[in-house]
């Protein structure tokens, strides 16, 4: 079992690669397990979301698996089955797959897109319990100040 630094000294010598690690981890493993629990899961609810023009879709037009995986690439993890995960969407009706491949959510896909939506909020609300507003914004500045030292790009 190791010590974990206890002064503000201590934590400043911490590395912030270690940090951002645990922190993604926890935060993706609490969120999918609250979303299983509501009956979903994270990737299909990012294909609803990809594919509805009311949300990240600029159009509402259909999209391929290997388009959706690219529009999705920057965060989907290595064990997500975009295939799977259609299928399942279409078994439920909330998507139709066209001639050319191409994937399209139906009207009770974009309702299902909805009511997911109305979970965030609450599972937002625990991942911020007990952090402000402001300590939440310095956070994140600090965060995309790490990542432009390192030649990442913020948007």
């Amino acid at each position: 079992m190791t010590v974990q630094p206890r002064t503000d000294a201590e934590l400043a010598a911490e590395p912030a690669a270690y940090w951002t690690g645990v922190a993604h981890e926890a935060l993706i493993a609490f969120t999918r397990a609250r979303q299983a629990e509501l009956g979903f899961t994270q990737p299909a609810y990012w294909l609803l979301r990809n594919l509805s023009g009311h949300d990240l879709s600029a159009d509402g037009h259909g999209m391929t698996l290997a388009e959706l995986r690219q529009a999705m690439s920057t965060y989907l993890r290595p064990e997500d089955d975009l295939a799977a995960e259609a299928g399942t969407l279409l078994e439920r009706g909330w998507l139709t797959r066209d001639g050319d491949g191409r994937l399209w959510i139906t009207e009770a896909g974009e309702e299902a897109r909805a009511t997911l939506k109305r979970h965030a909020p609450a599972i937002r609300a625990r991942i911020h319990r007990g952090i402000s507003d402001a300590d939440y914004v310095t956070t994140v500045k600090v965060l995309q100040q790490m990542i432009r030292n390192t030649g990442g790009a913020t948007r």
